[in-house]
């Protein structure tokens, strides 16, 4: 099916695309409502059920990632500017809302930090496809304990959403010395707390085992391990929600119906070669420590 062929079928795919060419425009709940037909009131429950998010909260979101893009793109711009341009009465509240979606201020963002994971968040199309095929692969695979540095933050059910944060700062200071000779990185979680529903992930890369990682990075082994390997087939559309129901699957439905014993210590995301964003059939190898 071509794109404007889905765009007749699903009228909310072509009403996204038309906020992504007037985000420079006045943008009122009212006024995108009105766009699409239908009263603020319905169009609002329509649209968050959709997108996970409110109206404007997406257009905030599409303004502050263009905005990013722009920070790193043009070296020169002011951020008076860019706060207007992106809608903001001030440059204070401009830099309010961009530290609560990136996690750092627009002047440190600048300085290292990449963009693409946190647009994951904002995606600039709607999702088209309800499942994302999430698989168990028929054999056990055993791995060398091996060491990974990258960000890490401790995460609960209402931080999580923040976890592209330490994405966008892992990738933004790739290659660093003592990065392992591989472009692979790691979504690590250890250190579960069931009873409190918090976790540590780390957004890493292999090192080497005298590797210094860069300032604000932490470093940990993965010890050898038995793990099941759950194949995550991405569709093209944005990447943290197809992620997080493929992680609903797989501990709700495939481990359980597994028989596997998952024992102590990290599982992680693998992001190899064969992992490319925007592109429908990019895979992720979730890995799970079970018992051999």
């Amino acid at each position: 099916m071509d794109s404007t062929t889905r765009s007749h079928a699903d009228p909310l795919v072509a009403l996204v695309a038309w906020i992504e060419q007037a985000l420079d425009e006045p943008l009122t709940l009212e006024r995108v409502a009105a766009r699409a037909g239908l009263s603020p009131y319905h169009f609002s429950r329509l649209f968050t059920a959709r997108m996970g998010r409110s109206v404007m909260a997406h257009v905030r979101g599409r303004r502050l990632v263009r905005g990013a893009r722009r920070l790193c793109e043009e070296p020169d711009l002011k951020l008076v500017e860019l706060a207007f341009d992106c809608g903001f009465e001030s440059q204070e509240a401009f830099t309010r809302a961009f530290k609560r979606t990136f996690g750092v201020s627009p002047g440190r963002f600048r300085s290292g930090f990449a963009v693409e994971p946190i647009e994951g968040q904002f995606p600039m199309n709607a999702p088209t496809e309800p499942v994302t095929p999430v698989v168990q692969l028929p054999e056990l695979v055993t791995l060398p304990a091996f060491r990974v540095a990258g960000p890490a933050r401790r995460f609960d059910e209402a931080s999580k959403s923040e976890i592209p944060q330490l994405w966008s700062a892992l990738i933004g200071a790739l290659p660093f010395k003592g990065q392992a000779p591989s472009w692979a990185t790691y979504g690590v979680v250890s250190s579960v707390d069931k009873g409190e529903g918090c976790f540590q992930y780390m957004a890493g890369v292999g090192v080497e085992p005298d590797c210094v990682p860069p300032p604000g990075f932490a470093a940990m082994e993965i010890p050898a391990a038995t793990y099941a390997v759950f194949r995550i087939t991405l569709n093209g559309s944005a990447l943290h929600p197809q992620v997080k129901q493929a992680m609903a699957a797989v501990w709700g439905e495939l481990i359980p119906a597994s028989g596997l014993k998952v024992v102590d210590g990290p599982d992680f995301e693998l992001y190899d070669g064969r992992f490319d964003p925007q592109k429908a059939g990019s895979v992720i190898d979730f890995h799970v420590p079970v018992e051999a």
